[in-house]
């Protein structure tokens, strides 16, 4: 995929959770002296790197990686601010290299930096405090009972099962005082630098399989005592994500520990499934397999450098 007949190129390793991302781009980070962005909605959060997969000491050490551990947990970050700092990063990186790496499964943090995003309002703290207020005391029902109101449009339209995306909208639009919908142009900007998107390509069974033992992993290497951790500082929208979300269930009492660790697997799993939806309509990516990703990917590199 070009956008560009320069030499300044983006490469952007996506795919569901758990299938290898991390590991690919370091490898490719080496081989092409360069560094990494992460486009992880999680990873850009400090205190909870086992519970996100943010790339361990070592892997960091192997590849410089921006956007990591670099904000609080209660810290607002968006797709519009995360399309602001990659933009302003990969101009950085291109004085060093021909080639920039951003690695990561957070779709609309991909699409934001592909695509564009939509200019929004900035949110005051006042609004988001009102939000997520509304949020934790009367759940996610209160919220799209407002979006209802103050967006109809959107309501009909929005994925309701995504949280965030929920928030946001009423967000922009009690901060606007005009619907979040009336922002949305759906307009693509072009790009001045070459994109090549990759993903590895994992069997269903395998990649879950592989979910499976990494939600092990996590809880072996302490997933527990970080989350307790996480939330004696404040039940933020930063822990309103997969890991947990169910581990907070089992403080809560609302379920035994056995029961929490089996719907951790599971819920990501079923992330991992959305996620492929997601990427499958995406006919730009290169779907490497995956004893062959490295090679496959650095041919596709080289070709376009060439």
């Amino acid at each position: 995929m070009k956008h560009s007949t320069g030499s300044d190129t983006l490469v952007i390793v996506t795919g569901p959770t758990a299938s290898g991302k991390t590991s690919l781009a370091i490898d490719l980070a080496r081989r092409y002296n360069t560094e990494i962005i992460s486009a992880d909605s999680r990873q850009i959060f400090a205190d909870i790197p086992i519970g996100t997969a943010a790339p361990t000491e070592e892997e960091r050490g192997s590849a410089f990686h921006h956007l990591v551990g670099i904000l609080p947990l209660d810290a607002y970050y968006s797709a519009a601010r995360f399309e602001s700092d990659a933009l302003r990063i990969l101009q950085t990186i291109w004085q060093k290299s021909p080639v920039a790496i951003v690695c990561g499964g957070s779709m609309m943090y991909v699409d934001a930096l592909v695509n564009g995003i939509d200019e929004m309002p900035d949110i005051s703290d006042s609004t988001r405090a009102y939000v997520l207020d509304m949020y934790n005391r009367h759940g996610i029902e209160a919220v799209l009972a407002q979006l209802n109101i103050v967006d109809p449009d959107y309501y009909r339209i929005v994925d309701r099962a995504n949280t965030r995306r929920v928030i946001h909208a009423v967000e922009v639009s009690l901060e606007a005082g005009a619907p979040y919908s009336s922002f949305r142009t759906g307009k693509s900007r072009t790009r001045p630098f070459n994109i090549i998107k990759l993903a590895i390509d994992r069997p269903r069974h395998e990649l879950f399989d592989r979910i499976n033992r990494r939600v092990d992993m996590m809880i072996e290497a302490g997933l527990e005592e970080e989350a307790r951790r996480a939330f004696a500082q404040g039940n933020f929208n930063s822990l309103n994500t997969v890991g947990y979300k169910e581990l907070a269930s089992y403080f809560a009492g609302e379920m035994d520990r056995e029961t929490a660790i089996a719907r951790i697997a599971k819920n990501t799993r079923v992330y991992a499934k959305k996620q492929l939806t997601w990427l499958k309509k995406d006919t730009t990516i290169h779907w490497l397999t995956p004893e062959d990703a490295y090679p496959q990917s650095c041919h596709i590199i080289d070709t376009t450098l060439t």
